[in-house]
């Protein structure tokens, strides 16, 4: 978010013409059309810590936000502006803002919106981090936060009608795959009042866009399918300027800054997205068709199986169903702890979104900091085993799971 009093709207910034171009070209291109120094073709990694000026009236201006500018690097910095325009963009947002990790783009929201005695309606699937923070952490302030069954929609919209300040979704859920329908709860949402907020990580702008369906906010952790290549940390917030400019306040004062290196890999990453969003949910399909047909396997969890209970409302809601699946073996946490390991093509890590498969079990990734009864209570069997899909050969995949069925 470029420090500026006045947030100008899509007919100002009309010289980018990836505004009006398709999801594709926009990743590549979105914020990229503002001339870099020496004519470079790419955004310059801009390590600088402070912005220098030779007279006190335009400092005095671009430090109260009268001029766009930079002053110092935990403020703004170039290149994280351009990282946040393409996600404003990519997300049909009226702005954005960072933070150094996913976890630090959510924390921002919660703690810049919310006050004591306000009450927060969310799903029992959100990601452990988020799940933490509505457990542990907001109860303390006397921010009451009730989280109810994932695929109850009556149940939620009666509980955000009983009060509701922000109502917190996240879909498809990590790591159970579970979807929630935008457009009916934001309604229901905004019908209380709340600020209605939504975890698009496993979708990506690609799939999805809260935004267009109701929500007021969107959030991802770039670290994942933003990025894509594992190697940078970050998260981001879009939606309506008024709440973005109070989440850019509290973000800028606790310090959560997105490194400008970071942004840098997040905005080469982004360059690719859609082609790696494409191959990975093809793979994504096919795996999970593999293994809804193995004898092995107790259940597949992938919105874009018919079997799957939201798959119509997947088709509805979603471009593509995404790269993520999760499914249990047929003797479960023993079984997934000799079955994982013996894969060839896969990292046994706690990421997700890469280009390479990657393969995780609740316990040790999304839901580590929750204890097993806190897992079982969030409806995580400790016998699931998550996998992002690559963008490797499908063949190969699917070879590397059968030899690693057959070794067990």
């Amino acid at each position: 978010m470029t420090h500026h009093a006045d947030h100008p709207d899509d007919t100002d910034r009309g010289a980018d013409p990836a505004l009006h171009a398709r999801p594709g070209t926009r990743a590549v291109w979105a914020g990229e059309h503002g001339g870099f120094m020496d004519r470079a073709t790419q955004v310059p990694m801009v390590g600088s810590v402070a912005f220098g000026y030779d007279d006190l009236d335009t400092w005095y201006e671009v430090a109260t936000g009268a001029r766009e500018g930079h002053i110092y690097g935990r403020n703004t910095n170039p290149t994280v502006a351009v990282f946040e325009e393409k996600l404003r963009i990519l997300e049909g947002a009226e702005d954005a803002t960072s933070a150094s990790t996913g976890m630090g783009a959510i924390s921002a929201v919660l703690w810049a919106l919310l006050r004591p005695g306000d009450r927060v309606v969310s799903v029992k699937d959100t990601y452990g981090g988020t799940s933490k923070l509505f457990t542990e952490f907001l109860p303390d302030y006397r921010i009451e936060v009730e989280l109810v069954d994932t695929t109850d929609h009556d149940a939620i919209e009666r509980e955000v009608a009983r009060g509701c300040d922000l109502l917190y979704l996240e879909t498809p859920t990590n790591p159970t795959l579970k979807l929630l329908d935008l457009e009916r709860l934001s309604a229901a949402g905004h019908a209380a009042g709340a600020v209605v907020v939504v975890d698009n990580t496993f979708a990506t702008p690609i799939n999805q866009q809260p935004l267009a369906l109701g929500a007021d906010l969107v959030v991802h952790s770039a670290t994942k399918y933003l990025g894509g290549h594992a190697d940078a940390l970050g998260g981001v917030v879009a939606g309506r300027t008024e709440l973005i400019e109070r989440i850019y306040h509290y973000r800028e004062i606790n310090g959560a800054t997105l490194h400008p290196e970071a942004a840098y890999l997040l905005l080469r990453g982004l360059k690719t997205l859609h082609l790696r969003v494409e191959r990975q949910q093809h793979n994504a399909q096919g795996v999970a068709e593999y293994l809804e047909a193995h004898e092995g396997v107790t259940v597949v969890n992938y919105p874009g199986l018919a079997s799957h209970p939201q798959h119509e409302l997947a088709t509805l809601q979603m471009r593509g169903f995404g790269g993520m699946l999760s499914f249990g073996l047929e003797g479960g946490l023993d079984a997934l702890a000799r079955f994982f390991p013996r894969l060839r093509f896969a990292h046994a890590a706690a990421n997700l979104g890469a280009v390479e498969t990657i393969v995780a079990p609740p316990a040790t990734s999304s839901h580590v900091e929750c204890s097993p009864a806190e897992r079982a209570a969030l409806g995580i069997p400790e016998g699931l085993l998550r996998y992002s899909a690559g963008i490797e050969d499908l063949e190969d995949l699917l070879a590397d799971l059968d030899q690693a069925f057959a070794a067990r």
